[in-house]
């Protein structure tokens, strides 16, 4: 690495961003054969491909007006602290990752502080759901924004954004790349033992709220399928919480780390029950059946569809992007555990609509740009070029 490499620093809120970051460095990485240079904020993901975190991510892991508000305080010291390290570094360029929440207030602080660098953000927040003045907001802070989807360009750029879809990295991951049999031979299952892969979220405020719900809806699952076996993939943030939830389940758990547990533990599985996010994608590339769930506060809740103008048919990225229901999705009131296990059991007993999953899941996956060029690479080349022109 030469001493003038571009410094490129990064910022993740959780660990869906880690792992798009982490991709979004090894394709940085392979396109200037090494010679690049990172700084900022990231989990295990981005710290395996060399980024010193500048403090620990798990920080900015909560989601919802009632989970945020308590941590108010210490979120506004870590936006100072990250406007100070940026500026004593100068980067050759900032690129945030998702959490637009904490993100947007960094792009919006640099701007204030009169601070040149090039700011770009990566993963379009869903206008499509959220009063459409927030595509201006954007538009006011940064100079570059990168995309997932492939309709999402047009919405900022009539705001004067210049916007690139790039593609999602979930078609480039391990997720449909498992190895079950080989799952099965480290945890000693026969190979016909069903499994039920469950994945309650990785932030805290998630987990907080789904894990007793899914902790009662295995309980009922148990009365039916009792040899069935739970596996629970997790990740740094919440791992300590869900193991201490899934010592009192009454299904034999096994709770996992790392990726390749995680990939292979989908590709063992017969069905899924997953908090709704980026998993959902992950699972249908695994051509895993799932159904999905999420709980807010009544107060976010509230809030998000009264006051922010939120209005979505679906929530589930597959179902969004086949634009019709292929995941079932069970919210707020209706994510209750009776309501669960019906559902879950439908696709461990329903041949059909384990079929059904499978051709609207490769339906939305087709739409997202799986078989064409790496996201990542997409990513990177663009940022690269747009860094260069800027110089």
């Amino acid at each position: 690495m030469t001493s003038d490499a571009p410094l490129i620093y990064l910022i993740a809120g959780e660990p869906s961003g880690d792992l798009l970051g982490a991709r979004l460095m090894a394709a940085l990485k392979r396109q200037t054969k090494g010679d690049v240079r990172f700084a900022g904020i990231g989990g295990e993901e981005m710290q395996a491909e060399g980024l010193i975190s500048l403090f620990p991510m798990g920080e900015l892991s909560v989601m919802g007006l009632v989970e945020v508000l308590p941590r108010l305080p210490r979120i506004l010291r870590r936006i100072r602290q990250t406007l100070s390290d940026i500026e004593t570094k100068s980067p050759d360029a900032l690129v945030t990752i998702d959490s637009w929440g904490f993100c947007g207030r960094i792009h919006g602080g640099l701007k204030e502080r009169g601070i040149r660098v090039p700011r770009i953000h990566y993963v379009a927040p869903m206008v499509w759901a959220w009063k459409k003045g927030r595509t201006r907001s954007l538009a006011q802070v940064l100079d570059l924004l990168l995309t997932l989807f492939p309709n999402e360009p047009a919405w900022f750029e009539k705001e004067g954004l210049r916007s690139v879809h790039v593609g999602h990295s979930v078609i480039e991951g391990g997720a449909g790349q498992g190895n079950g049999m080989a799952f099965r031979a480290r945890h000693g299952l026969s190979p016909d033992q069903r499994i039920l892969c469950l994945l309650p979220g990785s932030r805290r405020s998630e987990t907080s709220r789904l894990l007793p719900v899914f902790g009662a809806t295995l309980d009922r699952l148990a009365i039916r399928y009792p040899d069935l076996v739970v596996a629970v993939p997790t990740v740094e943030t919440v791992a300590e919480e869900v193991i201490q939830a899934a010592a009192g389940w009454k299904l034999p758990t096994m709770v996992l780390r790392g990726a390749t547990e995680r990939f292979d533990a989908f590709a063992a599985s017969s069905a899924a029950l997953a908090a709704s996010g980026t998993v959902a994608l992950e699972l249908a590339m695994a051509d895993v059946p799932a159904v999905i769930a999420y709980r807010v506060s009544p107060v976010s809740a509230f809030v998000a569809t009264r006051f922010m103008g939120l209005d979505l048919k679906f929530v589930s990225l597959v179902n969004i992007l086949a634009e019709r229901s292929v995941m079932p999705e069970l919210l707020q009131d209706n994510c209750r555990p009776e309501r669960l296990a019906a559902a879950v059991a439908e696709l461990l007993d329903d041949q059909n609509a384990v079929d059904a999953q499978h051709i609207g899941a490769r339906e939305a996956l087709t739409r997202l740009g799986l078989g064409e060029t790496s996201p990542s690479a997409r990513a990177a080349e663009t940022i690269l070029s747009f860094i260069g022109g800027r110089q």
